[in-house]
């Protein structure tokens, strides 16, 4: 289905293939499950990283997904002070009430792993350093381990 306004259709065909991605990533036909835990990820990790980061971030997302991405924040008192793996995901499931903490976990190791294929490498580099190490965790190992360089190289 075509929509007549090159921009609008080029932006679906990139959040179809993101959304593809990661329902394979998650093993499940589920489109709708998918989608609900791509936004209940990226909205942690928009509260987590700070407007400006975000600000970043947002600009590499496909024009549908910045919508998404976007939504419904207020940026009043971000940066979110999670420092913990329980505080991170108690986040992430707010938005996933009928997920358990395994489905949380596995949904957002998921979502790192589509993000971190889909955006600039450098900038998910940057995204998993300012995690704690705790939270590192949930990014793929690649990136783990480029963002534990850069940290290295830079001291």
């Amino acid at each position: 289905m075509s929509t007549g306004l090159d921009t609008f259709d080029k932006t679906v065909q990139e959040s179809n293939l993101w959304l593809k991605d990661l329902t394979e990533r998650l093993n499940t036909f589920d489109r709708h499950h998918a989608y609900s835990t791509l936004r209940a990820v990226l909205h942690a990790l928009r509260d987590r990283i700070g407007p400006e980061n975000a600000a970043h971030l947002g600009a590499q997302l496909p024009m549908l997904l910045r919508g998404l991405f976007y939504e419904g924040w207020d940026p009043t008192g971000k940066p979110s002070k999670e420092r913990h793996e329980a505080a991170f995901l108690a986040h992430i499931a707010r938005e996933l009430p009928r997920a358990d903490e395994s489905e949380v976990e596995e949904g957002t190791r998921a979502v790192f792993d589509v993000l971190s294929k889909h955006i600039d490498r450098g900038a998910a580099v940057k995204l998993a350093g300012m995690f704690p190490q705790e939270l590192r965790k949930f990014w793929p190992a690649f990136i783990q381990e480029a963002a534990r360089g850069r940290q290295t190289g830079a001291a």
